[in-house]
């Protein structure tokens, strides 16, 4: 295995993008009702190890799986690589590093778990039980740590500094804020795609009637609260990251993710809203959850820089506290 820190910048970036094109197959598979293809059976296939003659859904399920189990061995690669290199060197770079890497082997393995469990509990599909929003909303925030510390991993390798909290509760306050934000936002999306899923209307008028009848399932009700949540977290995160732009100006890395971060959030904005109009079609829900992955790693790093303050971020961003 080559040791050249730069092949492994190159290795772990290549992680984090093998990973988003993973779980865009998954909405694929769940946005297709394929979920069901292999039955209730984990580890194999409707009882086969290789399915014989399966049919479109089994095929798509399938594949899925094997993805997984291959983002499964590029994750345990980077984590022996990191191993390697921490071994080489003893840095607290390479240390990092590693914890972050080992960190991202945890969460593919639990990634993997919420998925059997979902299937061996039969919340794939067109099949509702009282669990499954829990088990969405689960399969969400596991997904959004995973690519969180990815992100780190690549971040950290590629010559980003060592995190640390003293920086002064306002921006703190900001960074959580905006935490809490995309994490309800996202919950709220899988609730909001599952209900659209299971309970599809033909129109617009017809989906605002279904929100708000008394006799429609809860998981419907529940689902006009996603575009009013979403509207209100993309205005505090252009506020956010205007916010953090002018009080890090020293720092570089800072006001570019958050320049990326607004720019994102305003794009997605539209693209959710051509999203709803068009009653949620396959490729829009794929690039809205794309959008929303891109929007939660824009903001790792973000964070990630404002928590990893060099010299003349500090000074500025003192000035600015003081100033307030």
């Amino acid at each position: 295995m080559d040791r050249s820190p730069k092949a492994f910048i190159r290795y772990a970036w290549f992680t984090l993008g093998y990973n988003i094109l993973v779980i865009l197959w998954g909405v694929f598979l769940r946005a297709s009702k394929s979920g069901d293809g292999c039955g209730q059976h984990w580890l194999t296939c409707n009882g086969e190890v290789l399915p014989s003659a399966p049919e479109l859904k089994a095929v798509i399920e399938f594949s899925h799986r094997i993805m997984s189990a291959v983002d499964g061995a590029v994750v345990f690669v980077l984590l022996a690589w990191a191993f390697m290199l921490w071994r080489g060197h003893r840095t607290e770079q390479s240390r990092s590093t590693l914890l972050f890497a080992a960190g991202g082997m945890f969460f593919v393995i639990t990634e993997a778990l919420v998925g059997a469990g979902l299937v061996l509990t039969g919340n794939t599909a067109e099949n509702l039980t009282a669990a499954r929003p829990f088990w969405m909303a689960g399969h969400l925030i596991n997904t959004f740590i995973l690519l969180g510390l990815l992100t780190l991993v690549a971040r950290r390798a590629s010559g980003g500094t060592s995190l640390t909290f003293n920086i002064g509760r306002k921006p703190l306050l900001m960074l959580a804020l905006c935490l809490l934000g995309i994490l309800i936002v996202g919950t709220s999306g899988s609730v909001a795609a599952l209900a659209n899923m299971l309970f599809p209307s033909n129109s617009l008028l017809g989906g605002l009637e279904q929100d708000f009848s008394s006799d429609s399932n809860i998981l419907v009700l529940l689902r006009p609260i996603h575009p009013l949540i979403s509207i209100g977290t993309i205005i505090f995160l252009i506020f956010a990251a205007d916010w953090l732009k002018r009080n890090f100006a020293g720092d570089a890395n800072v006001v570019r993710w958050a320049k990326a971060l607004s720019w994102l959030a305003i794009v997605q904005f539209f693209f959710g809203a051509a999203t709803l109009l068009t009653h949620m079609p396959m490729l829009m829900q794929i690039g809205h959850l794309l959008l929303a992955d891109l929007i939660w790693i824009c903001f790792v790093m973000l964070a990630a820089n404002t928590l990893s303050p060099q010299r003349v971020k500090l000074k500025s961003a003192t000035r600015a506290f003081e100033a307030t």
